[in-house]
């Protein structure tokens, strides 16, 4: 987590970072304490029901993302962005003035105006603080990134929530509120302007104030991707998933655990600080790379352990209610506690690596935009999931029972998505392997080219060299391998998923081995990263068998560079033939195993004869096979 550290001594990100959570906590600090307020002076202020106002602030808030989405991805895609925050920081401290306005001449349609302008103010700043990551970290940097900016954000909704009803309840209250979200708008204002230029991708861009044409048109920039789009999905999903829950915090509280309006604060608290582990964790079990294989792992997290809070839930209340200290004396409470902070845990893997995936993927010129389509998608999905969770309440579904449809929705919702990009599940299996059975060192990968068609070339070790290679490496690899090891169970999968081209001699079988080579020209042609294993077979030996020609015809159709790489410490290991055939002595090294993956320098294709990269990559393995 070194790198986390790092960011937030960092000019080109601490700036953003005290920004966004100064503009989370004071959207919090002013709806909640609005909320509190109007339901326990209701009577004198408005005739709404007080058990009405929390959705309707819910709804006022975030209408706004559906009507000025469009228009804030435009503007951060034209326009500075580091301009744009102090504009909005500004806009904030005018809208704290509107809310202070409201509170002192108690109108419900003043304060309700704040709240339109508080969903506002966060719709023009989120495509702000996701699209300037990108230009201001480094791509090792973004999944480190993220998960403070989540972890930060989550945070500021706790303590928003906390001060905001702390403040309601003061004596003098609404001139605190004012005052206090008016300095927090302020020190966010001078935060954001330390944070250093964005420059605009598209300078040139004419911005539209046809909402309806522009949310159709982010949302064909964010499809132009299938991963990108899909990644979107995924982020929504996860929106809707938690704010079912947080929606049920108070009355899961009351009516299932019997705790009183203090207890709902240790829920939300502990949920909260689950997804603040789950996302600063995220940097430190990806390695500092964007690791979409945590995906599927956080997302078998979310279903496990939802289901498993449904069936700790009470099935009764036996006491008078409590407050939080209370509740913590009773066993069950501790279960309930548990299932919370591990559905935050699993929320923040399967979240911030999505977020990276976008920033990654995304076409730069149209980045803000996507990052709109995304905030656009998200509110569709949580209005949706209110609406059903509502549905199913009123149809005399309990709060465990809902819990429970949303974990299985869950498992459908995320299986059909890796149905349909099996990238993830593919990384998902190598993340896995290098995280049990190995543990793997990468020494040097700068030489990789960012974009382009390259060769990679290495030694063969093992069964499994080719996935270890991905797992190091930033771009998808397409890799040359024998047809019995494609065929290998479970390995199977990966490979196909992966694109891998089989092939056999010429000798076995003439009319796979054209075909492959073939694919490999094809896979070039259209700027991909090919890997090959110029031995043929796996050392029976550990040593490195001479390479064969077929990497000179290769490079004669498509004189490419070539990345000679060296695979360390794989010998011995179960997949590898140390014992004449693999596996058999399942993890006979047993866990974590130390491994290395170094590269060399690029080579051009005019001097990457067999007999040079063979010996380029001997050098780089040296004695430790």
């Amino acid at each position: 987590m070194s790198s986390q550290s790092h960011l937030l001594g960092t000019r080109r990100f601490l700036p953003l970072f005290i920004t966004q959570l100064l503009g989370a906590l004071n959207d919090n600090v002013l709806k909640n304490a609005m909320v509190v307020l109007l339901t326990f002076q209701a009577t004198s202020w408005t005739t709404i029901k007080p058990e009405l106002l929390g959705i309707l602030a819910g709804g006022i808030f975030i209408l706004p993302f559906f009507l000025f989405s469009a228009t804030a991805g435009q503007l951060a895609d034209k326009y500075d962005k580091a301009k744009l925050a102090q504009i909005v920081k500004l806009l904030e401290m005018a809208i704290v003035g509107v809310a202070g306005a409201g509170f002192v001449t108690h109108n419900i349609d003043t304060l309700f105006a704040s709240v339109f302008l508080l969903g506002m103010h966060s719709t023009l700043f989120g495509p702000i603080k996701y699209a300037i990551l990108p230009q201001h970290l480094k791509p090792e940097e973004l999944i480190g990134g993220n998960g403070l900016i989540e972890a930060g954000t989550f945070v500021a909704i706790l303590g928003g929530t906390l001060l905001g009803g702390l403040l309601a309840g003061s004596e003098g209250g609404t001139a605190w509120i004012t005052g206090v979200g008016f300095c927090i708008a302020a020190v966010g204002y001078f935060a954001a302007r330390t944070i250093p230029t964005a420059p605009a991708p598209a300078p040139d861009l004419k911005v539209s104030l046809n909402i309806a044409k522009e949310t159709w048109n982010n949302i064909q920039y964010a499809r132009a991707d299938q991963t990108v789009f899909l990644s979107i999905m995924g982020i929504s999903w996860f929106w809707l998933f938690g704010s079912i829950f947080l929606g049920q915090f108070p009355s899961y509280t009351k009516n299932i655990l019997g705790g009183s309006e203090t207890a709902v604060t240790l829920l939300l608290a502990t949920f909260t600080f689950g997804i603040g582990v789950g996302s600063l964790l995220c940097e430190k079990m990806s390695s500092g790379r964007v690791e979409i294989g945590l995906v599927p792992f956080g997302s078998i997290g979310l279903t496990l352990f939802a289901l498993d809070l449904a069936f700790a839930s009470p099935s009764g209340i036996s006491h008078e209610p409590m407050g939080a200290i209370g509740l913590l004396g009773l066993a069950s409470t501790w279960r309930v506690l548990f299932d919370l902070a591990m559905i935050g845990i699993f929320g923040g893997f399967f979240i911030v690596p999505l977020y990276a995936l976008v920033q990654q993927r995304a076409n730069p010129e149209h980045g803000a935009r996507i990052i709109a389509a995304n905030n656009i998608v998200n509110a569709l999905f949580m209005v949706v999931g209110a609406v059903a969770a509502a549905g199913m309440l009123s149809a005399g579904l309990s709060i465990p029972m809902l819990f429970a449809v949303v974990a299985v929705c869950n498992a459908v919702v995320v299986i059909f998505i890796y149905g349909l990009i099996p990238e993830f599940l593919l990384r998902f299996i190598i993340w896995i392997l290098i995280h049990t059975v190995y543990r793997l060192r990468v020494v040097k990968l700068d030489d990789v080219p960012d974009e382009g068609p390259a060769v990679i070339v290495c030694n063969h070790v093992s069964f499994v060299d080719a996935l270890v290679i991905m797992a190091a490496c930033p771009r998808p690899i397409r890799f040359v391998m024998d047809k019995d090891i494609f065929r290998w169970p479970i390995l199977n999968f990966a490979f196909r998923s992966s694109k891998a081209i089989p092939i056999a001699s010429a000798k076995s079988d003439p009319a796979l081995m054209e075909l492959a080579f073939a694919e490999v020209a094809q896979a070039l042609d259209a700027g991909d990263l090919v890997g090959i294993f110029p031995e043929g077979k796996i050392t029976g030996d550990g040593n490195i068998n001479p390479f064969r020609s077929g990497i000179t015809r290769i490079l004669e159709r498509n004189p490419v560079p070539v990345v000679p790489m060296a695979l360390r410490g794989l010998w011995g290991s179960t997949f590898s033939r140390i014992e004449g055939a693999a596996m058999k002595h399942p993890f006979r090294r047993g866990f974590f195993t130390r491994i290395e993956l170094i590269s060399g320098n690029v080579i051009a294709a005019s001097q990457a004869s067999p007999e040079r990269l063979h010996a380029e990559v001997s050098r780089l393995r040296g004695d430790w096979r």
